[in-house]
């Protein structure tokens, strides 16, 4: 019985040691991630990934339109042969009216800082 009360008194003991340095780590950790975030040079690589991917969805963005529409096109037409969908009949199943708009950016062109 002693062996299992000083096991028990011996976990805790550790458990709460142990939290309190892994919190104190944690907050270190946490403390050098945010100072890193903040740094300028890093805030310039985000940029800079952030202007590649809007030139890229820009450029691309019509073509994974089209993809998007044909896929649905194909799941719609091959899940509605059980006649229990809720399209009624009669009813066309065509995507092209739909009004889509171009990606654009409101606020422009990015700019860096330097």
């Amino acid at each position: 019985m002693k062996s299992k009360l000083a096991f028990v008194v011996g976990a805790g003991l550790g458990y709460v040691l142990g939290t309190r340095a892994g919190r104190q780590q944690f907050e270190k950790i946490k403390g050098f991630a945010t100072d890193l975030w903040s740094d300028p040079r890093v805030q310039g690589y985000v940029q800079d990934v952030e202007g590649q991917a809007k030139d890229f969805a820009r450029q691309q963005g019509s073509a994974l339109k089209d993809k998007a529409v044909d896929a649905a096109k194909s799941a719609f037409s091959s899940g509605s042969g059980s006649g229990s969908g809720a399209s009624g009949s009669g009813s066309s199943s065509s995507f092209d009216d739909v009004p889509v708009s171009p990606l654009t950016d409101p606020d422009g062109p990015p700019h860096r800082n330097p």
